[in-house]
């Protein structure tokens, strides 16, 4: 059942598209656009930060400037006489901040590796009330400028499309950033199903709709239609991890295997029985990140890469994706 904020939002845009649907299009993009309070949402959610805090309080936070937004960058990094020399920018989902991310920082520092958790405009300690891809590329584009070039991307949920739109230089004004490697955790891979879904959920109709996704034309200089992982992706062949559960209720399943049709040096991991949230910082899911990541690992061993055996008291999720196999 549609919420009161949904109805009265829906009957809004209505009036305004019986005037005018490319202004119902703007609009809507407007609303779609706008980030929510950075406070906690729930208790749930106040004490899982509350417990992140002392974990993130281990990083120097560095602050950066784009277009309608100051960032914060979060910098973890290793023991000296540990250290790989590879740096990871990990990129949270839309409605998380870097905090959600620390458990899988934290196994990468203690792999060795520097890593630089993001915080995108108007979530975590980011100053703004906007995002979208544009935004979040302009945001990765000044976390490179800052920190220096970045030897893998890790990127969960809409923190996935980011990624690989700053790799692929898909927004027009910002220079393209490639990595080596590049792991998507529940990442959608197509951003027109996402405009369809939330035009769906505004109630927008066919000429109002295609007002509202000409919007994208406008922050990225290229169509809507561009913004799918095949094209974006098209010919990189950057060593990629997708990892996805089937149980994903927020983003579905089939969206990783599109993101692994790309090509074969896209390799799928399935992480089921962690959902949509849970999968960032599931103990296998980890692990295996650290493992795409790791520095010493050869072209042939990525390819084959071993998981953990499993262990007594495993969940069995744990030990499906140990049985998976079909990692890069």
């Amino acid at each position: 059942m549609a919420s009161l904020v949904e109805k009265v939002t829906r009957a809004a845009l209505r009036l305004v598209a019986a005037q005018s649907p490319q202004k119902a299009g703007e609009l809507a993009f407007w609303l779609f656009t706008r980030t929510r309070s950075t406070r906690p949402q729930s208790e749930k959610e106040r004490k899982a930060l509350e417990k992140a805090s002392e974990r993130m309080a281990e990083s120097e936070t560095v602050h950066l400037v784009i277009p309608g937004s100051v960032v914060a960058t979060h910098v973890f990094r290793p023991d000296a006489d540990c250290k790989t020399g590879q740096k990871i920018l990990i990129v949270h989902g839309y409605r998380s901040r870097s905090d959600h991310m620390i458990t899988l920082a934290e196994a990468l520092v203690a792999a060795g590796h520097t890593v630089v958790c993001l915080d995108l405009p108007g979530h975590g300690a980011s100053s703004g009330r906007t995002l979208h891809l544009g935004k979040a590329v302009e945001a990765i584009d000044a976390a490179w400028r800052q920190h220096g070039a970045f030897d893998a991307f890790v990127g969960h949920s809409f923190g996935g499309p980011s990624v690989m739109a700053a790799a692929a230089g898909s927004i027009l004004h910002v220079p393209q950033r490639r990595p080596d490697r590049i792991v998507t955790i529940a990442a959608p891979s197509d951003m027109s199903d996402v405009f369809r879904w939330a035009g769906k959920l505004m109630g927008l109709g066919a000429a109002a709709q295609n007002a509202f996704e000409r919007q994208v034309l406008r922050f990225a200089g290229r169509p809507l239609s561009e913004f799918r992982v095949d094209r974006m992706m098209h010919d990189l062949k950057i060593r990629t991890l997708v990892i996805h559960a089937e149980d994903d209720k927020e983003v579905a399943f089939c969206n990783a295997e599109a993101i692994t049709r790309t090509g074969p040096h896209v390799r799928l991991l399935k992480a089921n029985g962690f959902g949509h949230r849970r999968i960032v910082s599931a103990e296998p899911v980890t692990r295996a990140v650290v493992g795409f990541l790791g520095e010493a690992a050869t072209e042939a061993e990525i390819l084959d890469l071993p998981l953990p055996s499993a262990r007594e008291g495993d969940s069995v999720a744990a030990r499906q994706i140990r049985r998976s196999r079909r990692l890069a």
